[in-house]
Formats: structure tokens, C-alpha cells, sequence
């Protein structure tokens, strides 16, 4: 048996990153870990808008010329104690953007050399490596952990959130619908009916090119109006935020993902949904309803409806992403674990960034208590820890 050539490669520059595109969509196409979030379109525009001063640190892994593995990271640095500067490798996607479901991309039948590789790679760089919003059960990311720990590094697994989902396999709407029970069936059909009685019902999906700015700005204003009243959302709150989603969803759109939905009264927006059919999955990804709608319980019927289209178009599941909120529940009763791997050189500048991060991580949970939930957000992504 000839053994594998392996060559490991560090992807350093904005070009050499867009070149990847047709080798890693193909890669990832093979992978288990195929997820929106793991897309060279979704990672590729995230750093042309939101990296900041991070440097790019894609880590490619070939066998005889053949891309096999892929590491999508950068190298973030952080000033944590006047003496000491220290960078750490994390995931391309990370922070409030909210990317779920990070993972190396791995071809199957190559993950023993590819991990060895990734892991000497990962060792030379000489930084921390904290890996944000991975899934329990995500193999590759847990594998470079092991490997890291046979060679003395520290590894700390903690679970940060978890998704809701609904499994829709074998499901027609109204047979959906039954499994929540009577009275929930019961009540969405009220409110949607009672909604009709106002006027002209509309619910509507974004299809042309030509529809999409300006269905994209109405989906930001509802956030805006729906979070105004308690103290704002961290979703669209700067420019660069804005820009990513302009030319994420123009993509998205052009390859078929984008579920842009509008809820209309005669003809006048009063909801949204915001998400993406990856594969067989729906991603719910964000919302927004006029608030003077609230008694009409608007946002309610617009996440149903959309949930109503991706059953009738064949989705498997309806993915509300990371958040425990209640109105996910409503809908969902399934949960996905998604948690945070530090993983810190065995040398004195390891220990010393583990002690400044977990002295971060207090300042966070302190602010959450005693500050408004949108202050205590923008301290957290100032922390590199925000969320979506």
C-alpha cells in the first residue's frame, strides 16, 4: 500500500482565500460537516466584512495534490495583560454574526493523517486555539482536541448554548401541526384568521434579485422596532454587519439559499423571517415584526408560515439556530448542544492567557447581571464572545 504524500499549507492572503472556492465547496460537499456556516460563500464574505484585526490562518491539508482537509481559522490577537500579548487561533465566522455548527472539514477516509497534520500545524503556530459555537458531537474539531491533549495541552469543553429544531421527516403541514397537539393547532389558525379580518394577508418569499435590497432593509427596520423597546440588538447594529448580510444574501440568493420572507397587511410589511435552505435543512436565522402588530401576535404567524414552506418544499428540518428562547419552543421540541474547546500550550504564555480569558469570561457574566441585555451583548462581542 503506497502511503499518503501529505503537504500541509497556511492560506495567508484575501486571494489565495477566493481561489479556494471551487475546491472547497467540493470538499465540503463530501464532509459530515457540511453546514451553511462552514460555506467558503458564508466564511469568504464574513472576512472581507467582519475580521477586524484578525489574521487569516486557513490551514489546507492535500494527499498527493488531492484537498483532503481544510481548517477554516485566523489568528485573532489580544492585548490581555500589559506584559503580554498572546494571539489565539479561533474560527473563521466567529462572533455576533452567529455562526453555528464550526468544524474542521475533513474528507471521510483521511481524517487519522489529516488530524495528525492540522495538529503539528496548529502546534508551530505557538498560539492558544478557542473554538467557539461547535457541536457536541462535531468529530473533527473533538479529534484535534485529543491530539493536542496527548501532547500536554490543556483542553476545556464547555457547552455555551443549544438549538432548537424540528424534525420534519415524513411531515405534511397540518401532520405537523397535530404532533404540537389541539390546541396549538387551534390557536395559530385563530390568529391567522383573525389577522385576515384586518385586510389583506400577504406572505411572501424573496425570488428576484430585484426584490432582495429592499426586502433585506424591511427585515432589518422590523428587528430594529421589535428589540427598540429593550434596550436594541447587537443583529444590525453597525454598518459592517449590514454590508455582510447585503452581499451574503446576494449570494445566497444567486445559489438558491435564501428564504427572505415578508409579511404583508395591504401591502405594508409587519414581519419577517430571515434564513437559508442549506441542503435539506431550513436555518432560521433572524426576525422582526412591528411591535403596534404585537397583539396580532404577527411574529408568531410569520415564523409558522414559514415553517408551512419549508415543510411543502421538502426540508427534513427546521433549524432555529443557537438561543434558548421561548418562542423557539413554541414550535420546537428538540435540542442540539453547541459549546466552546480552549485548548492552551503546555508553557507558562498558555497558562497565562487561560487566566486572562477566564478573568474575560467573569467580566461578561458580571455585566449580563447588572447591565440591559444589549449593553452586556456588546461587551461580550468586544470579548470575542458575542453571540447572535
Amino acid at each position: 500500500m503506497t502511503p499518503e504524500f501529505i503537504q500541509v499549507e497556511k492560506i495567508e492572503s484575501p486571494e489565495a482565500f477566493e481561489r479556494l472556492a471551487g475546491e472547497w465547496t467540493e470538499l465540503i460537499s463530501t464532509s459530515p460537516s457540511d453546514r451553511l456556516f462552514l460555506t467558503w460563500e458564508w466564511l469568504f464574505t464574513w472576512w472581507k466584512h467582519l475580521s477586524g484585526a484578525r489574521r487569516l490562518t486557513i490551514l489546507t491539508v492535500r494527499s498527493h495534490g488531492e484537498l483532503i482537509a481544510l481548517a477554516p481559522l485566523a489568528l485573532r490577537p489580544r492585548r490581555l495583560e500589559k506584559f503580554l500579548s498572546v494571539g489565539a487561533l479561533e474560527f473563521l465566522g466567529t462572533g455576533s454574526v452567529g455562526s453555528d455548527y464550526l468544524d474542521l472539514i475533513i474528507r471521510p477516509g483521511h481524517t487519522t493523517p489529516a488530524i495528525r497534520a492540522l495538529t503539528t500545524a496548529v502546534v508551530g503556530a505557538g498560539a492558544a486555539v478557542g473554538l467557539a459555537q461547535v457541536p457536541a458531537d462535531a468529530p473533527n474539531a473533538l479529534s484535534l482536541a485529543d491530539e493536542l491533549g496527548k501532547r500536554e495541552w490543556t483542553v476545556r469543553s464547555t457547552r455555551t448554548d443549544v438549538c432548537p429544531f424540528i424534525d420534519l421527516t415524513g411531515h405534511s403541514w397540518d401532520s405537523y401541526l397535530d404532533d404540537l397537539g389541539p390546541a396549538h393547532r387551534y390557536n395559530f389558525r385563530r390568529r391567522l384568521r383573525n389577522l385576515e379580518r384586518l385586510g389583506r394577508v400577504r406572505f411572501a418569499r424573496v425570488e428576484a434579485e430585484a426584490d432582495r435590497g429592499p426586502a433585506l432593509r424591511e427585515l432589518v427596520a422590523l428587528h430594529q422596532m421589535r428589540w427598540q423597546p429593550r434596550g436594541g440588538s447587537n443583529a444590525f447594529d453597525r454598518p459592517a454587519l449590514i454590508d455582510f448580510h447585503e452581499e451574503l444574501s446576494r449570494l445566497a440568493l444567486a445559489r438558491g439559499w435564501l428564504r427572505l420572507y415578508t409579511l404583508r397587511l395591504d401591502d405594508v410589511a409587519i414581519a419577517a423571517v430571515y434564513g437559508f435552505r442549506y441542503r435539506d435543512t431550513f436555518y432560521f436565522y433572524q426576525s422582526g415584526f412591528d411591535p403596534r402588530q404585537a397583539r396580532a401576535s404577527v411574529g408568531l404567524i410569520a415564523v409558522g408560515l414559514s415553517i408551512k414552506a419549508a415543510v411543502e418544499e421538502g426540508a427534513t428540518e427546521y433549524d432555529f439556530l443557537h438561543g434558548d428562547e421561548a418562542y423557539k419552543f413554541h414550535w420546537a421540541r428538540r435540542t442540539r448542544e453547541i459549546g466552546r474547546l480552549e485548548l492552551y500550550p503546555p508553557h507558562m504564555r498558555g497558562r497565562l492567557y487561560r487566566r486572562a480569558i477566564e478573568a474575560n469570561r467573569a467580566a461578561r457574566r458580571t455585566a449580563r447581571r447588572v447591565l440591559p441585555d444589549a449593553v452586556a451583548q456588546r461587551i461580550a462581542v468586544g470579548l470575542g464572545m458575542g453571540a447572535r
